[in-house]
């Protein structure tokens, strides 16, 4: 179990956290929120030893291994497989049926697994070293935005697996939906404090909410009191008939103190501004196709899209299929070799995607940036959408190079509110954005009144916002006229069936497969004997514990009846220390237990899979 005590960090002489004291306890998953910036992932970095703390301690355990799905890309072996094979734990190198599963659940197929890491994109880097964190079988498991670079049924994929993890994990993540359905705590970083519960985020954002109404009501309440009790002082104190009371009323205020006013909380908030089209039909688009090359296959073809106004149009499927591809070609930014795109005559179009965020001009400034997308605009105006975007002040003159990703976005976000719209192309909006802005964006898409086509992995956002998908799924693109829900329930993602399928083993020799046995069952004694004696000892210490306790019951009543005081309140001290104690060792023994068990069916599991 790790153990956090009093950490400070800071930088340049500001605290980023401040007096964080926390635990996990045994097979915790835990979901840790805080907006961009509050310290989330320099918490990950400190557990990993990657920077060290100010002041206070982390404690880890001997023997307990972290595990994190790291940025850095640095391959060491020729194929994939090889590369992710490498991250087994001793003595489970013959385990590779393993990274081949997790391969083919985030998304790599069986010709992938024998390529060379170095020929895959970022993204898909990036999937190879979470294989590798995950065959790690780590104790603690430190995920920061695992969903970013996954495509959705690798998302799905990797919340099941998540799920039925065996130990500890601290998930970050803006995906609302993904972490409420992997976690069972929800930690937050709330003004440069960490505060735990055991629930999900709404009940997190709910109890800090209540929490800051009933600080604000304390403190109110406060400075009334203090308020009325220094008039009193001032009415009274020249008064010879009053100075004694006026004296007693000066120690009390004394007394009081003062409770601080809380931090403001800083959130981004907009409203799309909205163009009006006197038509229903925004968008007709038919027979659209794409390929990047006559060497290269053609992505999608015979694709015909109708919008109408209002309506919210999601892209989706596993990344390389073409989704941000064809949001380019309705945008204008590719060709389609075939069919039309007709957007009505007098409809804006706003587009907000890698690829215009990669226009960005590095050496302007926020202000400039915004300035540019609408010369009509005035000073204040603008400034105005800056502070909407969280660029405040000054920070509205901080140059784009400067910025993090997340802030290029809400730069983007703010040139799009620049001007008015008809129809939002939206190319992953969520990606580099916290958990709460994500929110507010999701709302203010949901509040627009024009028509919206997306790309995106969010599940929580598909559900909040399509009201109809084009799929990418079986080597085609097809528009399917219903919610997100609605397409699960009637079609389904065919790959979840494909990576649910087990993959055939390779069969091992006879002679090496004994082998293997012996060494898994005397691996086995080695691992589970200790904790069999550890459980049977708790069992037997907790049967003589209830032995006793029914013996000083008994002692208990006859003291009662006797009205003895002196030996009922020995006897219930005793009784009381007893049960506590005894408690605790079921605590114990269901952890031990659920180890044991655990570790048990997994041996049992590669015992049975040597034997087929």
């Amino acid at each position: 179990m790790i153990q956090i005590n009093n950490l400070h960090k800071g930088y340049g002489g500001q605290d980023i956290l401040s007096e964080v004291t926390l635990s996990m306890m045994p097979r915790e998953r835990v979901g840790l929120v805080g907006k961009n910036g509050s310290g989330k992932s320099t918490l990950f970095k400190m557990i990993l030893g990657e920077e060290s703390p100010d002041e206070g301690t982390i404690v880890v355990p001997k023997g307990y291994i972290l595990g994190s799905l790291s940025q850095h890309i640095e391959f060491h072996h020729d194929t994939v497989l090889d590369e992710c094979a490498s991250a087994l734990p001793v003595g489970e190198e013959h385990n590779v049926y393993k990274a081949e599963k997790y391969l083919t659940g985030l998304g790599f197929s069986d010709e992938d697994f024998y390529r060379p890491p170095s020929e895959f994109s970022g993204g898909f880097q990036l999937r190879i070293n979470l294989v590798k964190a995950l065959l790690k079988e780590p104790n603690l498991l430190l995920l920061d935005e695992p969903t970013n670079y996954l495509d959705i049924v690798s998302l799905r994929w990797l919340k099941m697996f998540l799920r039925q993890f065996p130990g500890e994990i601290i998930l970050i993540t803006h995906d609302r939906d993904f972490m409420d359905e992997v976690t069972t705590h929800t930690m937050g970083i709330v003004r440069r404090k960490i505060k735990k519960i055991k629930g999900g985020t709404q009940k997190f954002y709910e109890q800090v909410l209540m929490e800051d109404e009933i600080h604000e009501q304390t403190r109110q309440n406060l400075e009334k009191k203090k308020k009325h009790l220094q008039s009193f002082v001032d009415r009274f104190k020249a008064k010879a008939s009053k100075a004694t009371q006026a004296q007693s009323k000066m120690k009390q205020l004394d007394k009081l103190g003062s409770i601080d006013k809380l931090e403001a909380d800083r959130n981004f908030g907009f409203t799309f501004n909205y163009k009006d089209i006197p038509s229903k039909t925004v968008l007709d688009a038919e027979n659209l196709s794409f390929s990047y090359g006559e060497e290269f296959p053609t992505l999608f073809q015979d694709v015909s899209i109708h919008l109408k106004k209002g309506e919210r149009l999601a892209i989706i499927g596993k990344n390389g299929r073409g989704k941000s591809t064809l949001l380019n070609v309705l945008g204008k930014e590719l060709k389609s070799p075939t069919g039309k795109i007709k957007f009505h005559k007098d409809a804006s179009i706003s587009h907000f995607g890698q690829t215009n965020i990669n226009r960005l001009s590095l050496n302007a400034t926020i202000a400039e940036e915004i300035q540019e997308s609408n010369d009509a605009l005035s000073r204040t105006a603008v400034r105005n959408i800056c502070g909407a975007m969280m660029f405040e002040g000054d920070l509205a003159d901080k140059r784009i190079k400067v910025l993090s990703g997340g802030e290029r976005s809400r730069v983007l976000l703010g040139k799009i509110l620049a001007n008015q719209s008809t129809v939002l192309l939206l190319d992953e909006p969520t990606n580099h954005l916290d958990m709460e802005s994500v929110e507010i964006l999701i709302d203010e898409i949901d509040s627009f009144p024009g028509s919206v086509i997306l790309v995106t992995h969010s599940e929580f956002m598909l559900r909040q916002i399509a009201t109809k998908l084009i799929v990418f799924q079986g080597g085609v693109a097809f528009v399917f006229d219903g919610t997100y829900d609605e397409f699960l329930e009637k079609i389904g993602w065919q790959e979840e069936d494909d990576i649910g399928q087990s993959k055939k083993k390779k069969k091992i020799p006879k002679k090496e497969a004994k082998r293997l046995r012996a060494e898994l069952t005397k691996e086995r004694g080695k691992v589970c004997g200790p904790l069999k004696k550890e459980v049977e000892k708790l069992e037997d210490e907790i049967s003589k514990s209830e032995e006793k306790i029914k013996t000083l019951e008994i002692e208990l009543a006859e003291a009662s009846a006797n009205s003895n005081g002196t030996i009922v309140t020995a006897l219930s001290k005793e009784l009381g220390a007893l049960n506590k104690a005894i408690e605790e060792k079921f605590e114990k023994l269901e952890v031990s237990s659920e180890k044991l068990d655990s570790l048990w069916s997994e041996f049992e599991e590669k015992l049975e899979e040597l034997e087929g």
